[in-house]
């Protein structure tokens, strides 16, 4: 995993940020360079496909628990659907 990646992660979804929804993450993910946004999309596709990704790698990313391997992957592809999608909203974390 890209250590860009990575820190995106504990800088944007961590465990005090992550339950933010002010409507700002995706307006500037998207300012930053076509470049880093193309790192960023790769690497959810990355862990969206990668069966050995579950909740304790996301835990050491962000301090921020998922009760089961689906809970996280419903997560990530809502976030997914989200930054690079569309989606209407930002997606919460469990515990919200």
């Amino acid at each position: 995993m890209d250590a860009r990646f990575r820190n995106f992660f504990r800088a944007n979804l961590d465990l005090e940020r992550g339950y933010e929804n002010a409507g700002d993450l995706r307006p500037t993910l998207l300012s930053y360079s076509d470049s880093y946004v193309k790192l960023i999309r790769e690497g959810f596709e990355q862990i969206l496909s990668d069966d050995s990704f579950g909740p304790a790698d996301y835990e050491r990313l962000t301090d921020i628990e998922f009760p089961d391997r689906e809970a996280l992957h419903t997560y990530l592809r809502d976030m997914y659907d989200y930054l690079f999608k569309d989606a209407p909203e930002q997606p919460m974390p469990p515990g919200y």
